[in-house]
């Protein structure tokens, strides 16, 4: 049998295993995994000596190309895709946001344009949900019938996304009957909304008091609240972008009475703290996001989440705005600075460097964290997430010795600023293919825009 590719010599890494061994892909499969008997076939041998082969990495929470704020964040499809390949991430699940009033096929319509004629490796979508008052609950039905099998929920954000809980038990008993997984945004938004109005009547309107307005007790209470009603529906449920303790401990006990619970932090959440709005003037608005960064102690116990599996995904929640002309819109007034940051370049260098290097988990399940759970909780796997015989050759030769130091000056990503800039990381991604495409080879971009397909996703399955 011909072979297009032959990755050859490399150690071969999945959630389960580690091995020294070639993979050889024809027609954007993997189509062989062995020894040296597969090189005398291949087009081309890639030699991995030395390094990991890596499945490519699923980022399942990104904002490319989105509305927020009077701005529009400043990566789109291609430049978003195109960065997260330098990192070693080969499909992304962004959201498709249905506005109130509109049906939630006009959503998915929207973002498929955004992404179609742009996106350089595979995505697929989440469809927000902000309005069920007319036949969305049908709706949903639909979207998962066309592999858009999962939804997001805020109970932040009043008056734009956040959904009453009615709406949301109505929505969690819908996909425990279609199969779909909600995935929440929890935070107390009507506790959150009086403490934010008390602030700037009393003058605090920089930065920090994104962050001293949020505190962990919405999370964390909102969280338990999520959990409730997702346990009374009968449904699964996926908390998006957890950031502290005490909402961990109840996705902790959750899961110790054993209800389908998840969540997901991000790295800013294990790198960052509340300390790095302590800047500058308006330096601190580069670290404006939600949930917003915490007390420093909580990194150990979401480094220790994700080691003992109560934290089951790593994913970015990327969404940069430049400081530049979007961040500045809320200059005067912290309520006004485009929540978001950029990070989908950097997060399996992020992961890789504070696991595994740093001795809190095996590089299999570093695998685990940011592609192998994902694709099974979502409905990619074991089209993507493993490498496998028939699998898509979504692959990462990385180099686990290599060091790099993060910069706004080097990265991809179309922002003004790095949100992680000076942090050293050892492990990086060399070489990535798409489909059995190479798309980077070193510091070269070989991909091109609109080659990256939309994946529809079979429905919600635990990992």
């Amino acid at each position: 049998m011909a072979f297009d590719i032959v990755i050859a010599d490399g150690r071969v890494v999945t959630a389960t295993d580690t091995y020294t061994g070639d993979v050889a892909i024809s027609n954007g499969k993997i189509a062989a995994i062995g020894q040296n008997e597969l090189r005398q076939n291949a087009a081309r041998v890639i030699d991995a000596a030395g390094k990991y082969v890596l499945p490519g990495g699923i980022d399942v929470h990104t904002h490319l190309d989105m509305p927020f704020g009077g701005t529009t964040s400043s990566d789109d499809f291609e430049t978003g895709t195109r960065a997260a390949a330098f990192g070693g991430t080969t499909t992304l699940i962004d959201f498709a946001i249905q506005y109130k009033g509109q049906p939630l096929r006009k959503a998915f319509d929207t973002w498929i344009e955004k992404a179609s004629r742009k996106a350089v490796c595979d995505y697929s979508f989440h469809c927000i949900v902000t309005d069920l008052t007319g036949d969305q609950l049908n709706e949903m039905n639909a979207l998962v019938d066309e592999g858009v099998t999962s939804f997001k929920l805020f109970m932040a954000y009043p008056g734009v996304f956040m959904l009453d809980d009615a709406s949301i038990f109505k929505a969690l008993r819908q996909t425990a009957d279609n199969g779909g997984l909600v995935c929440m945004h929890a935070e107390n938004g009507g506790a959150i909304d009086v403490l934010v109005q008390q602030a700037l009547s009393e003058g605090k309107k920089a930065p920090k008091y994104h962050a001293l307005t949020r505190p962990t007790t919405a999370e964390a209470e909102a969280t338990a609240r999520a959990i409730a009603l997702a346990e009374m529906a009968g449904a699964p449920v996926y908390i998006v972008h957890l950031s502290c303790h005490d909402a961990l401990e109840k996705v902790r006990e959750a899961r110790d009475r054993g209800l389908p619970v998840y969540a997901e932090t991000c790295p800013q959440y294990l790198y960052l703290s509340i300390e790095n709005f302590d800047v500058p003037g308006f330096e601190g608005a580069k670290f404006v996001f939600t949930p917003p960064l915490r007390e420093k102690w909580n990194q150990e116990k979401l480094w220790n989440g994700l080691k003992r599996d109560h934290l089951q995904v790593v994913s970015t929640d990327h969404c940069p705005f430049c400081i530049k002309e979007q961040k500045e819109l809320g200059r005067e007034d912290f309520t006004k600075i485009p929540n978001g940051g950029p990070g989908i370049e950097h997060r399996m260098s992020l992961i890789y460097s504070g696991g595994v290097k740093g001795g809190r988990f095996s590089v299999n399940r570093f695998v685990e964290l940011v592609s192998t759970t994902p694709a099974k909780l979502f409905g990619l796997y074991p089209r993507k997430g493993t490498i496998g015989l028939g699998s898509d050759a979504d692959l990462v030769i990385f180099d686990p010795n290599r060091k790099h130091t993060i910069s706004a000056k080097t990265h991809h990503m179309r922002v003004d600023y790095s949100m992680f800039e000076g942090i050293e990381v050892t492990g990086v991604a060399e070489t990535v293919l798409s489909q059995g495409r190479l798309i980077v080879d070193g510091n070269q971009f070989l991909g091109q825009p609109g080659r990256g397909t939309f994946v529809k996703r079979s429905t919600y399955s635990p990992p």
